[in-house]
């Protein structure tokens, strides 16, 4: 298959994985190249050092100057002072058993007294690993958190992808025209389009194979119907979010971001316990080696089964198919006139009504209930794969 090409992008279904994140992400934590990122992770981890320390030696104080009534530092070993985030207040505020919302609305120096009381005599555990520059204070958390460096994470994609442009296959996604349906994988990227992002706190990697793509299938026009492979990887060396590495098909990215015709996600996650660092090691390399490198005849297989496993006779059968799950009868009519739409069938097979539901998703303005009915999309392509 040629690019650029038009996919069918409403079989599947629709993900804001990555479309969250390009939306918050200002200009200064995006980049075009893995190369260039990893330049960043570096610097912050190489100025970074890790140490355990006892409650007693950390110490919240408050600025001085009584017109500022908010700023607030810290002190470790009773001598090195350090800057303080809104992220390491939350982080204290945490250890300390103390509400960090309210204590933002209190002057700075009962901020410093109540939490250098929480640290002394509330504290949720008796030991404390700090993660600092020689001028910031960048994570404080609990003695056996177990911290899987930014810079490690980068670096093991690397490994998978090169630079991430397209060398060894992995590249940041092409764009979906709206306006005539075409995909084109050799988009130009921009900052604005890139899907590389690293901030002072985490970093998120998003890539595809969109060269590559790969048939499974027929459209109910009778054209081919293409996926390509895709990844995001996740990480915060700071504690702000888990390590997560997600593999899954697609049939586009849009210029929004969104993911379009996702089909196969798969998600592994690493707490990051003190276990963590040698867990990423072992598992996070082989598992994006074996994904990019892996036969698709599993999805193909799946693909067929569920389009082979027939749930309903007529519309009767599946409208009661569909209550047994909880669908109203509103709902339930909703997702087999988008069988009919979309598919140019009647609602018969997992396949269909897998479609049928990801497509009434799509409408859904409740974030949750979309979730929700997409979930039971995929609960029902699981039950037959």
């Amino acid at each position: 298959m040629n690019a650029p090409w038009k996919p069918n992008v409403f079989a599947g279904e629709s993900r804001m994985d990555l479309s969250r994140q390009w939306m918050a992400r200002p200009a200064d934590e995006r980049y075009l190249n893995l190369s260039d990122l990893l330049k960043s992770v570096k610097g912050r981890f190489e100025s970074s050092s890790e140490e355990r320390l006892a409650p007693k030696a950390i110490g919240i104080i408050a600025n001085e100057d009584p017109a500022d009534r908010h700023s607030l530092g810290v002190v470790l070993h009773d001598d090195l002072e350090l800057a303080l985030s809104n992220w390491t207040f939350a982080q204290i505020a945490n250890l300390a058993a103390a509400p960090g919302a309210y204590l933002k609305t209190l002057p700075a120096q009962l901020v410093a007294d109540n939490l250098n009381w929480g640290l002394r005599y509330n504290r949720k555990v008796d030991g404390i690993k700090t993660y600092a520059t020689p001028h910031e204070l960048r994570a404080v958390t609990g003695p056996d958190y177990g911290r899987i460096p930014d810079l490690e994470v980068v670096q093991a994609v690397m490994q998978v992808a090169g630079d991430g442009t397209g060398e060894q296959r992995w590249k940041i996604p092409g764009t979906l025209d709206w306006r005539t349906g075409i995909y084109d994988p050799r988009a130009r990227v921009t900052i604005d389009s890139t899907t590389l992002y690293a901030s002072d706190r985490d970093v998120f990697i998003f890539l595809v194979d969109d060269l590559n793509p790969i048939v499974i299938g027929k459209t109910k026009n009778g054209h081919d119907d293409i996926v390509f492979r895709g990844f995001y990887v996740q990480n915060s060396e700071v504690g702000a979010r888990a390590c997560k590495i997600c593999t899954f098909y697609l049939r586009a990215v849009c210029c929004n971001r969104i993911m379009w015709g996702v089909e196969g996600f798969e998600e592994f996650v690493i707490r990051h316990t003190k276990m963590a660092p040698d867990r990423f090691l072992q598992t996070a390399l082989p598992a994006l080696r074996s994904f990019a490198d892996g036969s698709v005849q599993k999805l193909k297989d799946g693909v067929e089964k569920a389009k082979a496993a027939k749930l309903a006779s007529d519309d009767d059968d599946m409208k009661a198919f569909l209550k047994e799950r909880r669908f109203s009868i509103k709902k339930a009519e909703a997702v087999m006139e988008a069988v009919e739409r979309e598919e140019g069938r009647k609602a018969r097979t997992a396949w269909d009504l897998a479609q049928g539901i990801t497509a009434v998703a799509r409408n859904e303005a409740n974030t949750d209930d979309r979730l929700e009915l997409e979930l039971e999309a995929k609960r029902i392509l699981d039950k037959v794969a």
